[in-house]
């Protein structure tokens, strides 16, 4: 039992501050520290959405002494923390893992893509849909992305919350929980399109102005090609509603020109970050950071498959997964994450943004016979860094096989209870708020 007496006389606000602190899961190593001192440093958080499930054992969590069944064909590298050891595929960020942590033993409720996307964006299951079309018991939360931009209103012109690739879906079936949810559509991500040939489009206003490549290369062609769509708009401006609105002023203000217009970045910059649409995505995300967008979402893909995609073709491999691995997805991954974390870095806003990179589940530990693994739903692994994380932690481990977790177990709940307490936000806003999750912090990561 807490010794109430030994912390020189407390007053009856500090007693509740405690028990506030107790509610949202930090532990009392933490609440040593201060009362008041907040958990991390973020200001914004940076959400990269590896839609269809990476596998544990091809990227961050290889179990070399496995049977080849199960650890496939790549062998392991060492990084900068002595003990820690990569898939071979991810060279730069084995480089760079004194930058962030790894959660290495996530685990979900559900291996159907629909539910564990729902379950992974929200935080509950209640609502999801899969498959099957059933809606499980329970109501739909607010999306990550919503809770912060409900705690955290937008500090320029751009909106709090913003996803770039399209929305989500397994089968055309569209997936429950990106959205504000029961905060209303007032907190609903407002989405940009891009795609290497397309450049960036804005489906909200839907009036197809997409912005090519060399548009964006001309400065007196982006303009004019804006003010034709804003010409084009005015005469319906009276009938959009709110978030359409929005969209229009972003679309045709200052700040949109600035933001999106990748042509301002040097040649190395761009190609840092790799040519492709997830990478290009990365540097946007970074553009928006820098002018104080909340959340910002980046989906590796908009379909679950890698073939039927707008984007760079979703990680569930359920065959060829070896091949795409190692032609496509590790080193496009490798590169992009490490070219965000030293571009914020280097800018100096590692600190302030917490990065995050997950999937909605994990691929099975068994190789199936089509050179590819199934669904997984009961381990898998979250990278998370800036924001106060402390770089070169690796919380919990999984077994032999990288089936299950042996120690610190943790859920998608717990992952938004802690970026909301890396935000500085207390169980008691949270409350008043209604984007209470009742998750466990994984304070152990700061």
């Amino acid at each position: 039992m807490l010794n109430l007496g030994a912390i020189n006389g407390p007053t009856r606000r500090s007693i509740i501050t405690l028990g506030a602190c107790a509610a949202l899961g930090l532990s009392w190593r933490h609440m040593a520290r201060g009362l008041y001192t907040p958990l991390g440093t973020a200001k914004r958080v940076v959400l990269l959405w590896l839609w269809g499930g990476p596998s544990q054992l091809d990227t961050f969590d290889p179990k070399p002494l496995a049977p080849e069944a199960i650890r496939g064909p790549f062998g392991t590298i060492q990084t900068r923390i002595t003990g820690i050891r990569y898939s071979e595929l991810f060279p730069r960020l084995a480089e760079r893992n004194d930058q962030f942590a790894l959660v290495r033993s996530m685990r979900t409720h559900s291996n159907d893509h629909g539910v564990a996307g729902t379950i992974g964006l929200t935080g509950s299951i209640g609502g999801a849909v899969g498959l099957n079309g059933i809606p499980q018991a329970g109501s739909i939360r607010p999306a990550l992305g919503s809770t912060v931009a409900r705690a955290l209103p937008a500090r320029g012109q751009l909106p709090p919350f913003l996803v770039l690739g399209g929305k989500l879906h397994q089968g055309k079936k569209a997936i429950i929980g990106e959205g504000g949810g029961p905060l209303g559509p007032a907190y609903n991500p407002f989405r940009i399109n891009y795609g290497l040939d397309e450049g960036i489009s804005l489906p909200d206003l839907e009036l197809n102005p997409a912005l090519k490549p060399e548009r964006l290369a001309d400065r007196d062609s982006l303009r004019s090609a804006i003010d034709r769509v804003a010409a084009q708009a005015d005469a319906q401006l009276s009938g959009l509603d709110a978030h359409r609105a929005r969209a229009l002023a972003l679309l045709t203000g200052p700040s949109a020109l600035k933001a999106f217009d990748l042509a301002s970045e040097r040649p190395q910059t761009r190609a840092a970050y790799g040519h492709t649409r997830f990478g290009q995505a990365c540097l946007l995300a970074r553009r928006l950071v820098e002018r104080d967008v909340p959340f910002v979402q980046v989906n590796w893909s908009d379909h679950v498959e890698a073939e039927e995609d707008a984007g760079d073709g979703g990680w569930d491999h359920h065959y060829r997964n070896f091949t795409l691995m190692a032609d496509r997805h590790a080193p496009w991954l490798d590169r992009a994450v490490s070219a965000l974390l030293d571009d914020l870095a280097g800018r100096g806003l590692l600190d302030s943004t917490l990065v995050i990179a997950m999937g909605e589940f994990g691929r099975a530990p068994k190789i199936n016979d089509k050179a590819g693994r199934d669904h997984w739903e009961h381990c898998y692994t979250a990278l998370l860094a800036g924001g106060g994380v402390r770089g070169g932690t690796v919380l919990g481990s999984s077994d032999a096989t990288a089936s299950f977790p042996v120690d610190h177990a943790a859920t998608p709940v717990d992952l938004a209870a802690t970026v909301h307490a890396a935000l500085g936000l207390t169980s008691e806003s949270l409350v008043n708020l209604g984007i209470g999750t009742g998750g466990r912090v994984m304070d152990e990561l700061f």
